[in-house]
């Protein structure tokens, strides 16, 4: 057997299973302690190599939500048996737990960022057995956890395979209209890491496939607007869309779906 790339690792017995779902929980430098992730495993026989779609939460949550929240497990099964996608491994980490909410960032000595496209995708490979370092990574979120995921995305192109954004936070300054916590916090050394534009025009000549929408009445909706606009006016390709919502549930659980289809074309 490989060595672990972690201390410790624990992982929920298959025989108490509920829904699909796997819960891992291991120890990692990047978080000087434990990390949570849940993971939808598809049932099947013989599958392998599936591709693994990490799922980033938003501010108050953890691992949990995205499954007990918005049943994307129930809905990307319920797409798997009517063949709209393949199989595909949904994994939905904890963000770090940090304050209200780490915005997937390394800040306060602890690296949230390398937690999500280092720790998650090795944890995932070594405990789940219908997947490899063969499968093909993507990355989505929602609010907080939509910036992670076009920041990260895009500053590690190389790494995924599309990126999508539901209600996306575009810019770590837009953090103080949801946490308590001091903005300052979030300051990165590079402030152009800081903002989910300037990490793709800089990575423009190798970014993959962008999609990323927004509810007409969510208090984001001119941040992501203005994003469209910056990425149109620099000509890098992407999908962005509008559709009738706020910021809640009802609509994530919803356009979820446009990202599972998204990612199934690649």
């Amino acid at each position: 057997m490989n060595k672990s790339k972690f201390r410790t690792t624990e992982i929920s017995n298959p025989e108490f299973e509920s829904n699909n779902l796997r819960f891992i929980t291991v120890k990692t430098l990047n978080l000087k302690g434990r990390g949570d992730i849940c993971v939808f495993v598809p049932p099947g026989e013989n599958l392998k190599d599936l591709p693994i779609v990490t799922l980033l939460h938003g501010v108050y949550g953890s691992a949990w939500i995205w499954a007990h929240k918005a049943g994307v497990h129930f809905t990307a099964l319920k797409m798997m048996k009517q063949g709209i996608i393949k199989p595909m491994v949904l994994a939905m980490p904890s963000d770090g737990l940090w304050g209200d909410g780490s915005a997937y960032l390394p800040h306060n000595n602890k690296n949230f960022e390398s937690w999500i496209v280092d720790d998650v995708n090795h944890a995932v490979i070594e405990n789940i057995d219908c997947v490899s370092k063969k499968s093909d990574l993507f990355i989505s979120g929602l609010s907080m956890g939509g910036y992670g995921a076009l920041r990260l995305g895009a500053k590690y192109s190389e790494k995924y395979k599309a990126i999508s954004g539901h209600s996306s936070i575009t810019n770590k300054n837009q953090m103080h209209l949801f946490v308590e916590e001091n903005e300052d916090n979030y300051n990165q050394e590079n402030s152009i890491d800081e903002d989910v534009f300037e990490i793709m025009l800089q990575n423009k000549n190798s970014l993959p496939p962008i999609r990323f929408d927004c509810g007409k009445d969510d208090l984001l909706i001119e941040h992501n607007r203005e994003l469209h606009q910056k990425l149109t006016s620099e000509n890098i390709p992407h999908i962005y869309k509008e559709f009738e919502g706020k910021h809640e549930w009802s609509y994530w659980e919803e356009h979820i779906k446009d990202t599972l289809k998204y990612f199934n074309n690649y």
